[in-house]
């Protein structure tokens, strides 16, 4: 028989198909028209230390196989997630995954902090991809010693097992991931959008208020198994949750054959509020076709 449980490095969960952060914010839109519960787990809309409004618009575009979206993080602030969308998940029985993010080490720490022992919530994702404000230059997810020392401080308050959130748009996605597991992040969450551009030709102008933003859905799928691969050849014990593009069950199965224990569906979810179940369902369908017991089976497939 065919069976969708899945051991995320001792997080349980009902299957391996979660939903990605900033696609399906705190649940509460989706719940009409699915029940929570069917998701491996929610990897809620990032956290911030304090409210952060986000970018101007236009902020979001559509282009071939995706979309480029500059949203700058918006979210409400961690005091009110774990005021009001943290209780309401709860009660709907569904894993929570926390993505945490900050301009600076100090702020990541204190979301995290603020998390600890939190119900409900069974891992915090850190969103390394974010604007350094104690070095300017660059992004958290950009440096090895920048990564390293979120991820520590992260730890040292931290309850719940981390995954970092890795983006590829780095020289050695590999180096960055080691980084993280040294400083003590116990899975890896790969990957996050890379950076895209759009231009309107009859208005002569960026179709994103911030020129540049995040390219996600089918079109990256091939660099986010390439990541995957690369960080689960180089880390095979450690527990990685596969992201960018999945659209239908058989990506699902390409991403653990590359290494991935989960995935989580993303821009998907756009189009359509019932995607992620639709597509375990063929996920589910393609394990029987294949008569592979299970996801955890499916990892160690990939002939080489």
């Amino acid at each position: 028989m065919t069976r969708l449980d899945t051991d995320l490095g001792g997080i349980a969960l009902r299957n391996p198909v979660m939903v990605a952060s900033g696609c399906f914010h705190y649940g509460r839109e989706f719940a009409p028209y699915m029940d929570l519960r069917e998701l491996g787990a929610v990897i809620v809309k990032s956290l911030s230390l304090r409210p952060w409004p986000g970018h101007a618009p236009p902020r979001g575009t559509e282009t071939p196989s995706g979309m480029l979206n500059a949203i700058g993080l918006q979210n409400p602030g961690i005091d009110s997630f774990a005021a009001k969308e943290l209780p309401w998940l709860v009660k709907q029985k569904v894993p929570v995954v926390a993505s945490v993010v900050g301009n600076t080490v100090e702020e990541y720490t204190r979301v995290a902090e603020r998390l600890r022992g939190a119900p409900g919530v069974v891992a915090l994702e850190v969103n390394i991809s974010c604007p350094n404000l104690e070095d300017r230059s660059q992004m958290f997810s950009a440096s090895a010693d920048a990564t390293a020392s979120v991820v520590r401080g992260v730890r040292r308050v931290a309850t719940q097992p981390i995954f970092t959130k890795l983006s590829p748009d780095v020289t050695d996605i590999v180096a960055i991931a080691r980084a993280a597991v040294d400083a003590g992040s116990q899975g890896l969450s790969v990957m996050n959008t890379t950076l895209g551009m759009a231009i309107d030709v009859e208005h002569l102008r960026p179709r994103l208020s911030t020129l540049t933003g995040g390219l996600s859905g089918p079109a990256v799928r091939p660099i986010a198994i390439r990541c995957v691969f690369q960080v689960a050849q180089a880390f095979p014990d450690v527990p990685i949750i596969g992201q960018g593009g999945v659209n239908h069950g058989d990506d699902v199965a390409e991403f653990l054959l590359a290494g991935a224990w989960a995935v989580a569906v993303g821009t998907a979810n756009f189009s359509n509020p019932t995607a992620s179940l639709r597509i375990l369902r063929e996920f589910e369908e393609y394990l029987h076709r294949k008569g592979i017991e299970g996801p955890d089976e499916l990892r160690r497939r990939l002939k080489l």
